[in-house]
């Protein structure tokens, strides 16, 4: 029986997301395997895990452009393989997840993949100085591929994109053992869903072009002002809002009275992303690395709004390139945007044949087919 670990770290959502992606496929591919998914921010302590996940969503709220700043830095290349800015940083993840290397010795297992850079970094140095023989795999999770995902030794590597293989291998790392994947989402994007059946389950009508608005799991940022954007549009719509786990926000958009042009429909979390993806004709959100490749999948036209500096920009750059999205960069001009582009039909379709093109809905099945086939052949 395969013993395989997912490791992942929870500095938003996005790479818990993938990493359980990655073991909803291994376990739907072969359910008689151990499968074990991991969150190493709950293997160590308070302040530690403050200073790792909740400084970074600080910095996102309140001085976004520092994570800009840091997020380039950090992708310079040192001048030497272990410079002391490194080695301080190693120095410090190891003091405080010694947890970590508990559950690295709890099984022997037959494969790991790292959906973030923490656990990858700290395991390529445990197998430089332990000649530690289990074998595992890096997973990205934007379109651009940082520095930080690059330690040695990693026998594989799997990338959002071809341009982030390419920059893997500028750095020196084997063109065989890259391979350009797209980043795992839920399985359940992998599987059509007729448009009909959706709105029904979802409680929507489907009589006018429909624009999705999501606020994250946490129902932050301008969302209020984003969703009067929309209502204020001359064009009649179906506006549908996702307010996340933020039930106060929720409360607060059903209390506004839509104009009787619109159809409107808002809700909390839910669990019918897939459905609501496969049946909106614009998205608007900020450009993260899952949602957006959710997005993708489902072959919607995304609007960014709100990129946060570093990979969601990278990001953002990598989608208008490929013509995959539109971007507003002054909120008052949503509105304007949106209204232009569902004017233009064809546009909307050359960006939503893009969405499709570039989509990758069986990357989890992908990776974890070439996990399982590594193992089996061991």
């Amino acid at each position: 029986m395969p013993n395989i670990l997912v490791l992942s770290a929870s500095v938003g959502a996005g790479h818990v997301r993938a990493a359980q992606a990655l073991e909803l496929a291994l376990k739907e591919l072969a359910p008689g395997a151990h499968v074990e998914n991991v969150d190493v921010l709950t293997l160590t302590n308070a302040a530690f895990r403050r200073l790792y996940g909740k400084a970074y969503l600080d910095l996102v709220n309140r001085a976004p452009h520092m994570i800009g700043y840091l997020y380039d830095l950090l992708d310079r290349p040192s001048r030497n393989a272990d410079s002391r800015r490194d080695r301080l940083r190693l120095l410090i993840q190891k003091a405080n997840l010694k947890k970590f290397t508990a559950l690295l010795d709890s099984r022997p297992w037959d494969l790991i993949l790292n959906t973030h850079f923490l656990p990858q970094e700290l395991i390529a140095d445990r197998k430089k100085k332990r000649r530690w023989p289990v074998p595992h795999w890096t997973v990205t999770t934007d379109f651009d591929t940082h520095r930080l995902w690059f330690h040695e030794p990693c026998e594989r590597f799997f990338t959002a994109t071809e341009e982030g293989a390419a920059y893997l291998a500028s750095m020196g790392v084997d063109a065989a053992r890259i391979t350009a994947s797209g980043i795992p989402i839920h399985p359940v994007f992998s599987r059509p869903k007729p448009r009909e059946a959706c709105l029904k389950s979802l409680g929507l009508r489907g009589r006018r072009p429909l624009v999705l608005q999501l606020a994250g799991g946490f129902g932050v940022g301008p969302v209020r002002n984003v969703y009067e954007q929309l209502l204020a549009l001359e064009r009649p719509l179906e506006v549908a809002v996702v307010c996340g786990r933020n039930e106060k926000l929720k409360q607060e958009l059903d209390g506004i009275a839509p104009p009787t042009r619109h159809d409107t429909k808002v809700f909390g979390f839910t669990d019918q992303m897939d459905e609501l993806l496969a049946v909106a004709d614009v998205v608007v959100s900020k450009p993260g690395g899952l949602t957006t490749s959710e997005v993708l999948a489902r072959g919607a036209a995304l609007c960014i709004l709100n990129p946060i500096p570093g990979q969601e920009t990278r990001n953002s750059d990598y989608l208008l390139e490929q013509g995959a999205a539109i971007k507003v960069n002054n909120l008052p001009l949503l509105g304007h945007k949106i209204g232009k582009l569902l004017s233009e039909p064809e546009r909307l379709e050359r960006i939503k044949q893009n969405a499709r093109r570039l989509g990758k809905p069986e990357a989890a099945f992908a990776i974890a087919r070439e996990a399982l086939a590594f193992v089996n052949s061991k």
